[in-house]
């Protein structure tokens, strides 16, 4: 009798398939819907999930070359990580100790601290340099779940530097089994030698997207006080709609630069931050399809007291996905697990929400929703097996990886044992 599946999972006693009859990312009620299988099992074969369902029904459709026994533990998606920076040299735990004391982060990046010092040492950093220390940082993501990673450039904000992290991620999608999808950010923050010419830097970013077309699949910007202003905002898409990018946008970090609308009027796929947000602009966001990507880990360890509105998000409509926004300044975590932790706790996200913000609706904020994110026929095996016996310890145990196995189009590529 032929093999009818090149792997199985057994005996999963939570199996999270977030599976769902409706295409596109989650919604309100949607949210808290995990397509969950009791005691399930999953078919594997070429790298995709070929079959999803009860365990009592899988000698039904034949045997596998290898099983694994999830030993009763709780099984769902890999985690997609979509918004972060994780090609960086130097580091500022320095500037932490600051912003401990008081001091705001605006102000430390006016004096060329924050982004710009990060600048700096990424370009002083060699291409090699550059990908060891990015393959370490994808190494912890991937054992913490993350298996589809978003990675944005915007600590060069030149083109041969910008350029050079664009290689980089390149030569990640050798070196890692992660997904990576990389972001030109050019448009992150005017740099110190054009501090008193911003409309000649947006020029130059303009200028620079011919030559990272093919390199970058979206065009992000940082549309912030101190940063780029919406009607420089506004340039920087017209000028990557036309050379053919995909859209994101940071918006409504620290205040409202109408950076909402924007992303409404250039079909975004993804809005992210959201903590500064008129509630005129939610029904807005929610009918232009772009996923609202929250970041916890910023606001804890900014140690904001303004929350983006979550809950009021959901209410709107708006699909939210969840991300690290691994970075040396703002947010350093490698692990979606704690996001996950920070978004029940602070941003009072249930569990099932947070996994969904964490999955599936994080799959489309990269344009990935049809190949990952959920235990479908036909998709990635991309899956998780935790240490856990029901998915909502997964919030409640915080501090921990409760990964035991990571597989990644099919194959072990992580395991505590």
């Amino acid at each position: 009798m032929p093999f009818a599946f090149d792997l199985a999972i057994l005996n999963c006693g939570e199996l999270l398939t977030l599976a769902g009859e409706r295409r596109g990312p989650r919604r309100r009620s949607g949210l808290i819907e995990l397509g969950l299988i009791q005691n399930g099992a999953i078919g594997i074969s070429r790298g995709k999930i070929a079959w999803v369902g009860a365990q009592r029904e899988y000698r039904r459709q034949g045997r596998a070359r290898r099983e694994i026994d999830a030993g009763g533990k709780v099984v769902l998606p890999g985690f997609v990580d979509p918004h972060t920076h994780a090609v960086f040299a130097g580091s500022r735990e320095g500037e932490w100790a600051e912003k401990l004391r008081g001091v705001p982060y605006l102000e430390i990046l006016q004096r060329g601290g924050g982004i710009l010092s990060t600048v700096e040492a990424t370009r002083d950093a060699s291409l090699k340099s550059l990908t060891e220390t990015a393959e370490h940082f994808l190494g912890q993501m991937l054992a913490c779940g993350t298996t589809t990673v978003e990675i944005k450039s915007g600590y060069g904000l030149d083109l041969k530097n910008e350029v050079k992290i664009l290689k980089v991620i390149e030569q990640l999608k050798k070196r890692v089994p992660i997904d990576p999808v990389p972001t030109f950010l050019g448009a992150h923050t005017i740099p110190k030698e054009y501090s008193d010419r911003p409309e000649a830097y947006v020029d130059q970013v303009i200028e620079m997207l011919p030559a990272v077309r093919g390199r970058a699949r979206f065009c992000d910007v940082f549309c912030e006080e101190g940063a780029f202003n919406a009607d420089q905002t506004r340039r920087i898409l017209e000028a990557a709609k036309s050379e053919g990018f995909a859209i994101k946008l940071h918006a409504g970090e620290f205040s409202d630069q109408e950076g909402v609308r924007l992303a409404a009027e250039f079909g975004a796929v993804s809005v992210d931050h959201l903590d500064h947000i008129r509630p005129e602009e939610m029904p807005l966001l929610a009918q232009s399809g772009a996923v609202g990507v929250l970041l916890p880990g910023v606001s804890h360890f900014l140690m904001s007291k303004h929350l983006p509105p979550a809950r009021a998000l959901i209410e709107a409509g708006v699909p939210i996905a969840l991300a690290t926004d691994f970075n040396p300044g703002s947010s350093p975590t490698l692990s979606m697990q704690e996001i996950i932790h920070l978004a029940v706790r602070d941003f009072k996200l249930s569990a099932a929400e947070a996994i969904s913000a964490a999955t599936i609706n994080a799959a489309h904020a990269v344009g990935m929703g049809e190949v990952v994110g959920s235990l479908e026929v036909g998709k990635q095996a991309d899956i998780l097996i935790l240490d856990l016996e029901r998915y909502e310890q997964l919030p409640y145990f915080f501090g921990v990886n409760h990964l035991e196995k990571v597989l990644k189009k099919g194959k072990v590529v992580y395991s505590s044992c």
